[in-house]
């Protein structure tokens, strides 16, 4: 009777771990989730006091385990933690990597040294000195391939059974990712909207003034107004867009998309505006494309900017050719080649200056600002159309000449080999 009085009272003391730390993410935010980090390490603590008493009973039972082996109720518990979790052996061997874990660096790694699985020094020595002396450890670190992610690793002694060191990732990509864009938005945002509200401003005192019986002035005036105001309204709605993309960066998506489909779409939305500069927009695309796996949305906005952008630039009655292929991509460790769906998008405008080219997805970059201001950009376009190419694991391509036009190419990968199995123990680490 004790034992299974034990047992509930573990299970009872994870149950309310978990939803108290869900709580305390979705409403506490920031503070709350640093406080749910140290639930989810208790959460872990409890889940092994119960594997410790579930193994007890089966030693008294069935005449001993293996010490590293997990019961079968435990292991259920630590597979479906929503952090990513390792245990390791004091000879480094991977015994046990939750569903979280696998996802981040790769399938079939337990059996494995720790050092052919962990990519990052600073986890990989945590766990071996842990292991060694009993030390418990937590620091935070960050890894950049594929893309930027930082991490709280907790590293321990797994209580009762000295002979596995857990280590637990927490990520911290999204409150980073906050902080950096609210640190951005106070920079950029303020300086850019200081102009427009100026000359709003200034208008304003002017109608109020010596201006204000005068019908011309006025008509003029308002008519400036309403452009310093959509501007504004522009340069709002981009930086949300943009903040949005780069909180889910980090999140691969999950839906899949007809690129052909997605980039017609995308042309036929604008031909209003091509049709208004005098300009024609073709699209040709191969036959049988892939799909990718992809956020439809965003791929819309990415290909509509990419367009929009050959347009606004292009020479004026000029032409956007926007072709649609596959190519081949060779994968280090990958014996065949990744298969990649490519759009390319050129305009027969002034081309870019060289030193420029490198520039163009920062924030707020503009080759020729007084242009582009006139054309209604707001510098974003571009760091947006690389944070969606970024979250969709793709590349973005830019040649250019001056006088010769431009070309903007977006390589996506295909579906089909979005997660290649034959590609060994992924960079993510």
């Amino acid at each position: 009777m004790n034992f299974f009085s034990s047992i509930g009272k573990s299970l009872a003391f994870a149950a309310t771990g978990l939803a108290v730390g869900v709580v305390l993410v979705f409403y506490g935010g920031v503070i709350g989730l640093k406080i749910a980090e140290g639930l989810i390490v208790l959460l872990i603590l409890s889940a092994y006091a119960l594997r410790d008493r579930v193994s007890g009973f089966s030693e008294g039972n069935a005449g001993g385990a293996d010490p590293g082996e997990l019961t079968p109720i435990a292991r259920e518990v630590l597979e479906n933690l929503p952090d990513p979790l390792l245990l390791v052996e004091t000879s480094g061997r991977v015994t046990f990597a939750n569903r979280a874990m696998r996802a981040l660096v790769g399938v079939d790694i337990e059996r494995k040294h720790v050092s052919a699985v962990l990519r990052a020094p600073a986890v990989l020595e945590a766990v071996l000195r842990t292991a060694g002396t009993g030390a418990p450890a937590s620091f935070e670190f960050s890894q950049h391939v594929p893309v930027v992610r930082h991490y709280r690793a907790y590293v321990w002694c797994t209580g009762q059974n000295p002979e596995l060191t857990a280590l637990l990732l927490h990520d911290l990509t999204a409150v980073k990712r906050a902080e950096e864009a609210r640190a951005d938005f106070i920079a950029n945002a303020s300086h850019e909207l200081r102009t427009p509200l100026a000359a709003v401003s200034g208008f304003i005192d002017t109608l109020r003034g010596h201006a204000k019986d005068d019908e011309a002035a006025r008509e003029k005036f308002l008519g400036i107004m309403s452009d310093e105001a959509s501007r504004m309204r522009r340069l709002i709605n981009d930086l949300l867009s943009l903040t949005r993309i780069e909180l889910n960066e980090h999140v691969p998506p999950s839906g899949i998309a007809d690129v052909a489909g997605i980039v017609r779409d995308a042309a036929a939305a604008l031909a209003p505006l091509a049709e208004a500069d005098k300009m024609t927009v073709t699209v040709d695309s191969a036959e049988n494309i892939p799909a990718v796996t992809g956020d439809r949305d965003e791929l819309i906005q990415l290909f509509q900017n990419l367009i929009q952008n050959a347009i606004k630039y292009g020479k004026a009655g000029g032409h956007v050719r926007v072709s649609i292929g596959v190519s081949p991509k060779s994968v280090p460790g990958r014996r065949s080649p990744l298969t990649m769906v490519s759009v390319a998008v050129c305009d027969d405008g002034e081309g870019i200056p060289r030193e420029a080219i490198p520039r163009l997805t920062e924030r707020f970059y503009r080759v020729d600002v007084k242009r582009s201001r006139e054309r209604g950009g707001t510098g974003l376009g571009l760091a947006i159309v690389k944070h969606i190419v970024s979250r969709h694991q793709g590349r973005l391509q830019i040649e250019s000449q001056p006088g010769e036009g431009s070309q903007f190419t977006v390589l996506l990968p295909a579906a089909a080999a979005k997660q290649p199995a034959d590609a060994g123990v992924t960079e993510l680490l």
